[in-house]
């Protein structure tokens, strides 16, 4: 499997590519959410790989990746340069917050020397996106926000999620995933409509493999006081065309923080996908493609009758 090294983590990373008579294509990205992997974006980067050459990769500490530096032992230690060292002290000081994500994304584009590409990013990973646009809008050309949007700080119930999410974090037996049914448990809370088992369970695998301490820690830095007072303003300055697609029924981040935030920016559209809930992409695939294809002026391929 293709892997590379950003500030000391190895990061998993794979190409969705399809023969073309085009010399080059764009390169869309794909970013996931908490928890997850970039194997829930396959089949949208399937769809859409007539007209893009898709990156999927999993982000430090989720999926495939890993969750902290690699260290060198000592005996293979040489004499480093000033450079060096300074490279050797960022490593060190790794933390969880979305904008060292959002850094750690564009390290990953130099080691594979890309340079303006169209990025979807789902739920977290959209926070990760919107930082990266205003961070760097000279590599983006647009941007697809799915599940995003901006919420009004609780402190009574950003503590009772804390206390919760590390409590979920923490007992995540690896047998979990042998019981019945369980999948259909674990997703009903994310989903409306269903999707395919393989999916649901790439899911679970995804949540119980998940290094600990980036899964907790992202849930302190993506629902926190700091951010619910940052995101409201890295929306009002995006500066790239972006869409933001929000599912109906979504419960994690309602429909409604996704209207909110673009109503915030002439750049960004809002599309709502009826009877969807945080998985748009996968619980209703024609309407998600139609919607994004209309947004980046792309067709779809013919299909061909026999």
């Amino acid at each position: 499997m293709p892997y590379i090294d950003v500030r000391g983590v190895e990061h998993y990373y794979e190409w969705v590519k399809q023969s073309s008579t085009a010399l080059t294509k764009p390169v869309m990205v794909f970013i996931h959410g908490w928890a997850g992997s970039a194997r829930y974006w396959k089949s949208t980067a399937n769809a859409l790989s007539d007209q893009f050459d898709c990156l999927l990769y999993d982000m430090r500490g989720f999926g495939r990746s890993g969750g902290k530096p690699t260290l060198v032992p000592a005996s293979e230690s040489v004499a480093t340069s000033e450079s060096s060292q300074e490279t050797s002290a960022a490593i060190q000081q790794l933390t969880y917050e979305l904008e060292e994500y959002a850094d750690d994304l564009a390290i990953l584009l130099d080691e594979l020397h890309l340079g303006r590409v169209y990025i979807n990013a789902h739920s977290m990973g959209a926070s990760v996106a919107t930082l990266f646009f205003n961070r760097y809008p000279q590599r983006v050309e647009r941007g697809i926000l799915t599940c995003s949007g901006i919420f009004e700080y609780d402190e009574k119930a950003f503590t009772a999620f804390h206390k919760f999410g590390g409590y979920v974090v923490k007992f995540r037996p690896k047998w979990l995933a042998k019981i019945p049914f369980v999948d259909q448990m674990f997703m009903a809370r994310f989903l409306h409509r269903s999707i395919p088992k393989s999916e649901r369970q790439a899911f679970l695998q995804d949540f119980l493999d998940a290094d600990y301490d980036a899964a907790l820690g992202t849930i302190f830095t993506s629902v926190s006081k700091a951010q619910s007072e940052l995101m409201p303003q890295e929306f009002a300055k995006l500066p790239v065309p972006t869409l933001l697609i929000a599912g109906e029924y979504d419960q994690i981040i309602p429909a409604a923080m996704g209207k909110q935030a673009a109503a915030m920016n002439d750049k960004v559209e809002f599309a709502l996908i009826p009877n969807t809930a945080h998985f748009p992409m996968l619980e209703d695939v024609p309407t998600y493609l139609q919607r994004v294809r209309e947004f980046l002026q792309v067709t779809a391929p013919e299909v061909k009758v026999s």
